[in-house]
C-alpha cells in the first residue's frame, strides 16, 4: 500500500492526481469481502488543504431545520449534501482526483471509472446510527462494478468507529428495496444473522484513511456519542461503459433524473455529471 506523492503548486490546493499502489492481494481481498480499508489515501497536509473549505460549505448548506431529537432515524444519522463538486472549487478538485479514481478501478478490476456522485456525510455530536442498507438500491445501474470511497476529513476515534460491513454480502446482489430506515435495520440485520455473515469494523481511522465498499455490500454505522462532528466525504464510482437500468423503484427513478439527466434505460451511463475520472487507456 504505497502512494507516489507529488506536490501541488505553491499556495494551491494539494495535487491528488498521482498514483497509489493497490496490490493484487488487496484487490482480491476487496472482491472477496466487498470492502477494504486503505491507509493514508490522502496525507495529513492534503486533508489540511481541503478540509476547511469542504467543512465550511457543508455547515453553510446544512438543511436540517429541526433539532436532533425531533428528527426521524434517517435525519438523525447525518448531514447529507450531494454533488459538492458542482458547487465548490475545493470539493471539485477533491472529488475529481485521479488518485482516488484509480484505486476504485484497481479494486474493481476495470479499465476506467466514472463519477456517479459525491456526498458529504457529517454525523453531528449525538447523531444517531446509520441503519443497515445497500447503497445500490438507489442507483439505476445493473452492474456489480460500483464502489464507494468513504474518507474521514478528521480523525475517527474508536468510540465513534468507522462503518460496519457484512462481509461477502455483495455476492447476494439485490437483497431488499427497503430504503435506509428502522425497517431496513431490522430486516437486513435479520438477513445477516440468517446467512451467518461476518461483521467487520475497521475501528479508528486517521483523517485521509479510507474504506471502499461495493454497491451491494450491506453496511451500517454507529451513532456519534462524542462532542465532535464526524466529517466524512464519500465518492461513488462505476465502471466506464455501463448502461442505465430500468428504474424499478421511486428511489431509482429519482436518481436517474438527478444523476443521468436526459438519459433513458439502455443508454450508456455518461452525462456531464458523470465525468470519466480514470482510464488505463
Amino acid at each position: 500500500m504505497e502512494r507516489n506523492q507529488s506536490a501541488g503548486a505553491a499556495g494551491s490546493l494539494p495535487d491528488l492526481n498521482d498514483s497509489y499502489t493497490v496490490t493484487g492481494e488487496l484487490a482480491a481481498s476487496y472482491r472477496e469481502n466487498g470492502h477494504i480499508v486503505l491507509r493514508q489515501v490522502a496525507g495529513v497536509h492534503e486533508i489540511a488543504g481541503y478540509r476547511p473549505a469542504i467543512a465550511d460549505f457543508v455547515r453553510e448548506h446544512n438543511n436540517h431545520s429541526k433539532p436532533l431529537h425531533e428528527r426521524d432515524t434517517y435525519g438523525k444519522a447525518f448531514i447529507q449534501i450531494g454533488n459538492l463538486w458542482t458547487k465548490n472549487e475545493a470539493a471539485r478538485k477533491f472529488v475529481l482526483a485521479r488518485r482516488f479514481a484509480q484505486i476504485a478501478a484497481d479494486l474493481m478490476g476495470v479499465d476506467g471509472v466514472r463519477l456517479y456522485h459525491d456526498q458529504a456525510l457529517f454525523k453531528e455530536p449525538g447523531g444517531g446510527h446509520t441503519p443497515w442498507h445497500q447503497d445500490q438500491i438507489y442507483w439505476p445501474l445493473d452492474t456489480p462494478n460500483t464502489i464507494t470511497m468513504w474518507m474521514p476529513l478528521v480523525p475517527v476515534t474508536e468510540e465513534v468507529g468507522s462503518m460496519t460491513f457484512a462481509s461477502g454480502s455483495h455476492k447476494f446482489g439485490y437483497i431488499s428495496k427497503t430504503v435506509i430506515s428502522d425497517e431496513s435495520h431490522r430486516t437486513l440485520g435479520a438477513y445477516i444473522e440468517s446467512k451467518g455473515l461476518e461483521k467487520a469494523n475497521y475501528g479508528a481511522l486517521a483523517a485521509g484513511d479510507a474504506t471502499f465498499h461495493a454497491g451491494w455490500t450491506l453496511h451500517a454505522a454507529p451513532g456519534n456519542p462524542t462532542e465532535t462532528m464526524r466529517e466524512v466525504m464519500t465518492i461513488i464510482y462505476y465502471a466506464d461503459g455501463e448502461r442505465v437500468a430500468e428504474p424499478d423503484s421511486n428511489a431509482r427513478k429519482n436518481d436517474m433524473e438527478a444523476c443521468f439527466p436526459g438519459l433513458k434505460p439502455g443508454d450508456v451511463a455518461a452525462t456531464h455529471l458523470n465525468p470519466l475520472l480514470y482510464s488505463r487507456a
